[in-house]
């Protein structure tokens, strides 16, 4: 039976129709992960910290998707929820050809600097020309991972999250072939896996412009329409906190890999490397959850529903917190095991690795009520709140403890810097939460 956004949501609800965005972010994730795997084991760990360099620049030029998606999906949702049909179907149109303008100027603009790019993300001469390789391939591919990233929300508004997971299994498994076809049989490096990766966003994205411009009755749909600079600007608005979580985390990934070189060398980043790819994973079950509700949360809110919207509230915090427990604990557990998958064939680099994640780890006790806190204001179309949130978050808290926890613990320090910054974002979520509990009727 299909789950509607105008449904009551009790936990079994709420979970089966998040599951289909949780299940989607978690295998969006597996392109890093498959290769950085493919690539450390039959390439190096040079050119695995190389693609760790690359790979952060080429998400700060795709966070436009994910601002346009998440901001854009809450302002369709909400005025569904008006029951506006005809104008969020225009607004949709809208916001997708303003994401094709907007992504083919970033993409040409990138490709041109990328060398200097490169360098200002902290390549080493021993690792420039990976990065290079991999970060062009990649940077090119950004419209259709902006499509990708963007459409998924909108298979949520479109009532549609199967869909959305199955267009994201068929992308994942595309990139996971090409990389053992290109890397492994074909033996083209890290251009290889840029290129696995690149047409698994085009299957990602390319096949949802295709279903979402066929004409139907019913459901959104890519019509003719014309430009709503408000709408536009109010989507970004919305969608600011998506924009600053992700070019944040971009940029704390390069200050970590410039902060790794400099204590440690090219070996520290593999490791960091390593513990990216599964925080990847783990963040993506948090990041599928919010995004998954937040559509609820703003139909709700939209419809002047209050009694449901405080209730998914309440049950969607209550979730976050169990599954919060169970990621720290299995993250001690397999900790060496994960490791040992990617770079167990060098020992001091796999003990670095478990040491260093084992600490990592237990930031996971706070980061998932953060990013729902920042996704539930994004939902509730104030977009402000959540791009403050994120931003002190991520950039403030998280960059001025990777540069000072070092000082005083060195290589412990930049491991930990995520467990202070977290606690620290805590601190201002739950702030925002019970400040503005009132105003929005949530609780």
């Amino acid at each position: 039976m299909q789950i509607r956004l105008s449904d009551h949501f009790t936990y079994k609800r709420l979970l089966r129709f998040t599951l289909p965005s949780v299940v989607t972010m978690i295998i969006a994730s597996v392109y890093s992960v498959v290769d950085g795997l493919f690539v450390s084991n039959l390439v190096g760990a040079m050119a695995l910290s190389a693609i760790n360099i690359a790979f952060p620049v080429a998400m700060i030029i795709g966070s436009v998707g994910f601002m346009l998606g998440t901001g854009g999906s809450a302002l369709v949702a909400k005025t569904l929820g008006e029951g506006k049909k005809e104008l969020a179907n225009q607004y949709f149109s809208m916001l997708i050809y303003s994401m094709l303008i907007i992504g083919g100027i970033l993409t040409a603009l990138s490709l041109i600097f990328v060398r200097p790019i490169m360098q200002f993300a902290g390549a080493s001469a021993l690792l420039m020309e990976d990065c290079v390789i991999y970060g062009a391939i990649l940077l090119a591919g950004s419209v259709p991972f902006m499509l990708q990233v963007s459409f998924q929300n909108f298979f949520v508004v479109n009532e549609k999250p199967i869909l959305g997971l199955v267009l994201s299994i068929a992308s994942g498994v595309t990139n996971m072939a090409l990389d053992y076809v290109f890397i492994a049989v074909l033996k083209m490096g890290v251009a290889g896996a840029a290129l696995a990766t690149v047409m698994g966003y085009v299957v990602g994205g390319g096949i949802p412009l295709i279903y979402f411009a066929k004409k139907r009755d019913h459901g959104l749909q890519l019509v003719k329409t014309k430009f709503y600079g408000k709408q536009l600007l109010q989507a970004a608005s919305n969608g600011s906190s998506e924009l600053m979580s992700n070019i944040s985390a971009s940029l704390i990934s390069i200050l970590y890999n410039i902060q790794l070189m400099e204590v440690i060398g090219e070996n520290g980043v593999a490791a960091y490397s390593v513990m990216m790819y599964v925080d990847f994973a783990f963040l993506a079950a948090f990041l599928g959850f919010s995004s998954g509700s937040a559509p609820v949360v703003s139909y709700q809110y939209g419809a002047g529903n209050y009694a449901e919207l405080k209730s998914v509230f309440r049950k969607s915090v209550t979730i976050i917190g169990f599954v919060s427990i169970a990621m720290v604990t299995v993250s001690e557990i397999v900790s060496h095991p994960l490791s040992s998958v990617f770079v167990g064939y060098d020992k001091e680099l796999l003990d670095m690795t478990v040491h260093g994640f084992r600490i990592f780890s237990v930031g996971y006790l706070f980061s998932g009520i953060n990013i729902y806190a920042s996704s539930f204001f994004t939902a509730l179309c104030n977009g402000p709140l959540s791009a403050f949130l994120s931003f002190t978050r991520t950039l403030l808290f998280r960059g001025g403890m990777v540069i000072l926890l070092p000082m005083l613990l060195g290589l412990d320090g930049i491991w930990g810097a995520i467990i202070v910054a977290e606690v620290l974002g805590l601190t201002g979520s739950v702030s925002c939460l019970v400040k503005n509990k009132k105003k929005y009727h949530y609780y």
